[in-house]
């Protein structure tokens, strides 16, 4: 899918590992497979999401040393739509490696894992993410405030939504059945058009990224300010 862009911008969308970071750092809970032991659901993360209880180092040789038998682990999160669409499973992060000793469900500390393969699987397909890559990731400042404020969005100005999908091309159909916002970052809004036996994702970029939660108002209100202008076209060179 190709985003339209009502702006002229170079980067409309997060990369695949800014994507993971936010899914990490959002993340209130994950579940934890590891050899010897049913899967174990963690529903106590700290307010820094994964990336605070989880701690990743270079595979061995690079980390601290291990013991005889490392333990294999791995790391399952989910990323749901905070707003009522359809298919609300936006992506799953899944995160491999190796602990020291088995993982103890009961401990409070953070986990000190030897990284092995970090995997991102969305709508676009499955990506493998390296550790450098999502190290050096920047945190999108709008994810710990995305839920509340598309939930905001839908219950206090849906009428809004409808001016947004003027942005949107080619132009949605009278098919279909309901528009409703699926994702904020810093890059700009997505739209989920659904429709009786399909559904399509537009993203409308922002001019340029946000960097601070004081920009997310007046970027939003640029996209309003572009729809009502797409609206009401000039007739001057017609």
């Amino acid at each position: 899918m190709r985003p339209f862009s009502p702006f002229s911008t170079r980067n409309t969308q997060p990369t695949p590992a800014e994507r993971m970071r936010s899914i990490l750092i959002a993340a209130h809970s994950m579940t934890v497979v590891s050899d010897g032991l049913d899967p174990v659901e963690v529903h106590r993360l700290d307010g820094t999401g994964a990336m605070g209880h989880i701690h990743l180092h270079e595979p061995s040789g690079t980390g601290p040393a291990h013991p005889a038998a490392p333990v294999p682990v791995r790391l399952e999160f989910t990323d749901i739509a905070p707003t009522p669409v359809r298919d609300r499973l936006r992506a799953r992060v899944t995160l491999t490696g190796l602990l020291a000793a088995r993982y103890d469900a009961d401990a409070t500390g953070s986990i000190c894992m030897e990284f092995g393969q970090a995997v991102l699987d969305d709508g676009d397909g499955r990506t493998f993410v390296t550790l450098s890559a999502l190290q050096a990731a920047t945190p999108d400042p709008v994810t710990a405030h995305e839920a509340d404020m598309l939930t905001h969005l839908v219950d206090s100005h849906a009428e809004l939504v409808p001016l947004l999908l003027r942005l949107v091309r080619p132009r949605p159909d009278r098919s279909m059945l309901r528009a409703l916002p699926v994702a904020l970052d810093r890059y700009g809004v997505t739209l989920r058009l659904e429709y009786r036996r399909s559904r399509r994702d537009v993203r409308l970029p922002f001019a340029t990224p946000i960097t601070g939660m004081d920009q997310v108002g007046p970027r939003i209100h640029a996209l309003l300010a572009a729809a009502r202008r797409a609206s009401h076209p000039s007739r001057l060179f017609v």
